[in-house]
């Protein structure tokens, strides 16, 4: 590749601009810019050209004009191994430009507020931009073009190395990435103009790099690999590469985990093929463990376990004992890690709550399309709920109640869980009958030797018959909690009457398929 000799800087996001710009400049490079970009690399004293005078043509229109001239977009799509070309462009004056850094106006962010007009985000709808990045990396044979600051280094550094130019497989790399960020930008440009006093508009865009190329997919058989940001809130810490399954699971295991991250003390859940099997609370992370592991001590070998809290030496010690897959928290004690990075094959994740995009929907494949909708982040108070029964709950099953409500709506549908106030005693879930999980729960508790009296139960969807609550009951829970809705609810509520169970309504369903 030739040496680079002139270059043009114009970003919005300033992050690492000066520090590319000065890099640029000591290997002799020309600087050219516009606006604000401009006027913070000459005051941070470097020497630039600003675009209206390299073209001769004053900005215009607000600056919505001011790179969209012959003289810029000539300059990033002559071909320089043309002749023609090159003598085409010194005929009219027109410079090769032989790198561009240029990133967007935040079209995403600004939409994103609650208080953004109509008149705002068309202001935010950058032009310029990407055009200037699409004539480049259309030339990406003799342009270098960057989108992403992350880049600045790696290029600068190469620049060094190889005394002023940049490889091939560099550039069309590069050129890639530019292609990806402005067809996400449209993507959500049409995807906000489209859906204006719509849950959900004309158009759905989601784009992504690659992240990982997985080794296979849910069987040997299938290919796979992960896009987008996931790996920006679980973090791998130590251990292989992440899986499939593992992604699929890691992501169950945070949505559970969400629903008690701000409760005081620890939560601990552990999972297995996407749904839990045990879920504990308690004063640290060890207590939870316990409680946590005690619902179905055999299911966790080759599981996933979650803590909302750091996790600490004794559940290191604790944990280290079972053969897991993959252990997720949102830091790791640095003795904890230390004996947790012992075994090679057991992966650490480290969970990031704040990187996680609360407004994003939930996304399904299906044969030649997609189902898009709202996340179930809806959660409700037993306190609140409706009390159908002659006998309230106490104020000590509402609280098993709203624990047994966390947990039921990340079981697999049909779903129930029978639980105490701090930790899950039984589950049942992916049954294709309302009273079979109830049975399979209360057949596992028996032969485990859990008690189920005293318990209370939590279902994700209504009770069609009297049936499943019957054996519920029977079971030794005392209190209910369900959405209601069936034709023959009033048959349910006469069983729990007849039993003097406490019954509640949410009025809402969290079904999981």
């Amino acid at each position: 590749m030739p040496r680079i000799a002139r270059a043009l800087l114009s970003v919005s996001d300033k992050r690492g601009l000066v520090e590319l710009a000065h890099g640029l400049a000591d290997l002799g490079v020309e600087l050219l810019s516009t606006g604000g970009t401009a006027k913070l690399l000459a005051d941070a004293g470097l020497r630039v050209t600003q675009v209206s005078d390299h073209t001769g043509f004053p900005e215009m229109l607000d600056g919505r004009v001011k790179t969209l001239h012959p003289k810029i977009h000539g300059g990033l799509l002559g071909r320089r191994d043309v002749p023609a070309h090159v003598a085409e462009m010194r005929a009219h004056g027109i410079e090769p430009i032989d790198l561009v850094a240029v990133n967007l106006y935040p079209f995403r962010e600004t939409v994103a507020r609650s208080d953004v007009t109509l008149d705002d985000a068309i202001e935010q709808i950058d032009i310029g931009g990407p055009s200037m990045l699409r004539s480049a990396a259309k030339n990406h044979a003799h342009v270098t073009v960057l989108v992403d600051p992350d880049d600045y280094g790696p290029v600068l550094a190469e620049l060094r190395a190889s005394g002023g130019s940049v490889s091939a497989d560099t550039n069309r790399r590069l050129a890639q990435k530019v292609f990806c960020a402005t067809a996400c930008y449209d993507g959500a440009i049409a995807d906000y103009l489209g859906s204006r006093g719509e849950a959900f508009g004309s158009s759905f865009h989601r784009g992504g790099s690659k992240a990982l190329d997985l080794r296979y997919g849910e069987n040997p058989h299938q290919a796979a690999a992960l896009y987008g940001e996931f790996l920006k809130v679980a973090e791998p810490l130590h251990g292989k590469e992440l899986s499939y399954n593992n992604v699929v699971d890691i992501d169950a295991a945070l949505a559970l985990a969400e629903e008690f991250r701000t409760a005081p003390g620890a939560a601990v859940a552990i999972l297995k093929h996407n749904t839990p099997c045990g879920v504990g609370i308690g004063r640290d992370p060890l207590e939870a463990w316990k409680r946590a592991y005690a619902t179905d001590p055999e299911s966790p070998f080759g599981g996933l376990v979650v803590s909302t809290r750091p996790w600490t030496l004794p559940l290191a010690w604790a944990v280290d004992e079972i053969f897991t897959e993959v252990l997720i928290a949102p830091d790791f004690e640095p003795d904890a890690l230390e004996l947790l990075k012992r075994k090679k094959q057991r992966r650490l994740v480290r969970w990031h709550p704040e990187a996680n995009e609360v407004r994003a929907p939930a996304v399904r494949g299906v044969a030649r399309g997609m189902l898009v909708q709202d996340q179930d982040r809806a959660i409700e108070d037993p306190r609140e709920a409706r009390v159908v029964t002659r006998r309230p709950p106490t104020p000590e099953e509402l609280l098993a109640l709203a624990f047994a409500w966390r947990v039921v709506k990340h079981v697999k549908s049909n779903a129930i869980a029978f639980t105490l106030a701090d930790r899950t005693l039984a589950l049942g879930g992916g049954q294709t009958s309302r009273v079979e999980p109830v049975r399979t729960a209360r057949a596992r508790a028996e032969r485990l030797g859990i008690s189920l009296h005293g318990s209370v139960l939590g279902s994700d969807a209504f009770f069609p018959f009297p049936d499943g609550l019957e054996e519920a009951l029977a079971a030794g829970a005392t209190a209910v909690i369900q959405p209601g809705g069936s034709t023959r609810d009033e048959e349910v509520i006469r069983a729990a009457d007849a039993r003097g169970a406490a019954m509640v309504f949410t009025g809402v369903r969290h079904f999981r398929h």
